[in-house]
């Protein structure tokens, strides 16, 4: 196997040390080729990107930072907070404003969340991501312009755009559905979704995937392979894989997912090689479900080298 991408995401990644990176990378490049030039993401957030730190997380192979990450979540009313843990997820960079921030409950302000875009931009110049979430209750089309506005300062090349989405058991979901945040409706949000297309396009971004703009080429190895329908394997807790187990003598496409909880995922590695949940052959239909949900998302389409590479002609 030849791997051209490797992203460090869900919960936290960044509160690791670079040595536990360095030593997951090493892992990969053993178990498979790894390019020297393949795309090696970690996702962070302010309180953990420091320039010294980022520069240690550089020298242990990684080239590419996300500040933010890919499921929007509040956090929960009652549920734990530790950073492993893949459902009780931190938005490090969803707002630059910090009464915002307060109402996600983010512990950083708007002016940390800055300084750690700027270092990161030092360290990962043209290789920084960021994640900007809109939607929020009360939020008017003019107030998330502004915000956009002031992202573009101090963003690099990529940014990431997210809809915010309740989930039942967090005290925003509870706030919003009892009443005492107002819910925006959904003509607003098509609004704000218009304006950031907009805003983007004149600041020289390709909205080359319904939520991800990048310019300069910036774009994301690893999400363009999630959409293109290629193979990738997900190790960790909750984490879903699609491809085709050629080393278990494997011949057909399988999709998997891995034990949810942390402390359980463990205890399978640790007793069984692996913390694989389920598994299942992906029939030629589902592989086409799969290929159009995704493909249609990015602005090329499903080209025919892509329908060709899953399914050889």
């Amino acid at each position: 196997y030849s791997i051209s991408s490797v992203f460090f995401g869900g919960g936290t990644p960044s509160l690791a040390s670079p040595g536990t990176v360095e030593a997951v990378l090493e892992a990969v490049a053993a178990a498979a080729h790894l390019p020297a030039g393949a795309e090696v993401t970690l996702e962070a957030n302010p309180s953990s990107t420091s320039t010294s730190r980022l520069a240690g997380f550089r020298a242990a192979g990684i080239n590419r930072l996300s500040i933010g990450v890919q499921v929007r979540r509040a956090l929960p009313a009652t549920a734990p907070t530790a950073p492993c843990d893949p459902i009780v997820t931190v938005l490090p960079l969803q707002s630059l404003d910090d009464a915002e921030l307060r109402m996600l409950g983010r512990e950083h302000t708007a002016a940390e969340a800055r300084k750690a875009v700027e270092a990161a931009r030092r360290v990962f110049p043209g290789r920084t991501s960021i994640d900007l979430l809109f939607g929020l209750p009360g939020q008017s089309r003019d107030a998330w312009a502004q915000r956009l506005e002031a992202a573009l300062g101090p963003c690099d090349d990529h940014i990431s755009l997210y809809q915010l989405t309740l989930e039942r058991g967090t005290v925003l979901a509870a706030q919003v559905w009892g009443g005492a945040l107002p819910a925006p409706p959904q003509d607003l949000l098509a609004d704000m979704y218009h304006t950031a297309r907009t805003v983007l396009a004149a600041a020289g971004f390709r909205q080359y995937e319904v939520s991800n703009f990048a310019r300069k080429g910036a774009l994301s190895t690893h999400n363009l392979s999630y959409w293109q329908a290629d193979q990738y394997i997900g190790v960790g807790p909750g984490a879903h894989g699609r491809f085709v187990p050629r080393g278990e003598g494997g011949c057909s496409r399988e999709a998997r997912v891995q034990t949810l909880e942390p402390v359980a995922w463990m205890r399978e590695v640790q007793s069984q090689g692996h913390g694989t949940r389920s598994r299942m052959v992906l029939s030629s239909l589902e592989q086409l479900e799969e290929l159009l949900s995704l493909g249609l998302r990015t602005d090329e389409g499903i080209t025919h080298e892509v329908r060709s590479h899953l399914w050889g002609h």
